[in-house]
């Protein structure tokens, strides 16, 4: 029965022969901590096969989930910000931008787009949290308000998908601004009663939520998404009470009335198709 004992001690693969799993490999969901292949969640609209955890993502992934074939034109692509407060904290404000563009390889906190979902002709803006949390600065009001004018002179729905962390502070009153810009692009939308569908990705908060996240024909949101205007820290160390459980939380903000529905990655492109073939 010697077949099963080891007759010799140690590894004695040669060194030459040895191969190492590729990086990038396995996915661990930051929720249920359970691993998943990472191919297998990507192709689960980046999504945990176990819980459902909504893993935040970017620009790319969605164009890639919701146009089809991730066929689709960006618009106003090297758009880039400038200084105009010439503004200074541990780092001069362009070294900052041209250090996350470099990182990130965007060129702002949005980019915007046009292109079917399933046959349908849409326009999409889609902010990225990873430019400088996402914050709102003059570049992301102004390609908002373009993609607005694209889809009014085209008669195409809009999609907003928000993930924010507010107005950008190097950019002070110029960030504030936006909020009046953009919502005044979507009064012309409206009038032109072309729809508008609001997505809401984790986080959403600040002048975002106050602005144009907040004014779709319908407001939708995923799963565990943060939406808020200040964050839940904040509010608890200015009123000095423990929130309710789940503050902020989508679930929360749907069943206070502030929300239509929350929609599952999985179930967005065919969610959305139905929604603006109902508004046309």
């Amino acid at each position: 029965m010697s077949w099963f004992i080891r007759k010799e001690k140690g590894i004695i693969t040669p060194t030459e022969e040895k191969r190492e799993a590729p990086d990038g490999l396995w996915y661990q969901c930051p929720n249920c901590k359970k691993i998943m292949h990472t191919r297998e969640h990507k192709l689960n609209a980046y999504t945990c096969v176990h819980c459902n955890y909504h893993e935040r993502i970017g620009s790319d992934a969605y164009f890639s989930i919701l146009f089809d074939d991730g066929v689709f034109t960006e618009l106003d692509a090297n758009m880039t910000s400038a200084d105009p407060l010439k503004f200074v904290d541990t780092k001069p404000y362009p070294e900052r931008v041209k250090a996350t563009i470099n990182k990130t390889h965007l060129k702002d906190a949005v980019r915007s787009a046009y292109g079917k979902i399933n046959e349908l002709d849409i326009t999409v803006a889609c902010m990225d949290f990873n430019f400088i949390g996402g914050s709102m600065g003059s570049v992301v009001g102004e390609k908002i308000a373009r993609a607005i004018d694209h889809s009014i002179k085209t008669r195409t729905p809009f999609l907003m998908i928000s993930k924010s962390g507010g107005a950008r502070m190097m950019e002070a009153g110029y960030s504030l601004m936006q909020m009046a810009k953009t919502s005044a692009k979507l009064a012309l939308l409206s009038k032109e009663k072309i729809p508008y569908v609001s997505l809401l990705t984790d986080p959403t908060t600040g002048g975002v939520t106050a602005s144009f996240a907040m004014l779709g024909d319908f407001n939708i949101a995923e799963p565990g998404t943060l939406i808020g205007f200040a964050g839940p820290r904040v509010i608890r160390e200015t009123i000095g009470k423990n929130l309710p459980e789940g503050f902020q939380s989508a679930e929360f903000v749907l069943e206070h009335g502030f929300l239509d529905f929350i929609v599952d990655r999985k179930d967005l492109k065919e969610k959305l198709t139905g929604l603006f073939k109902m508004l046309q």
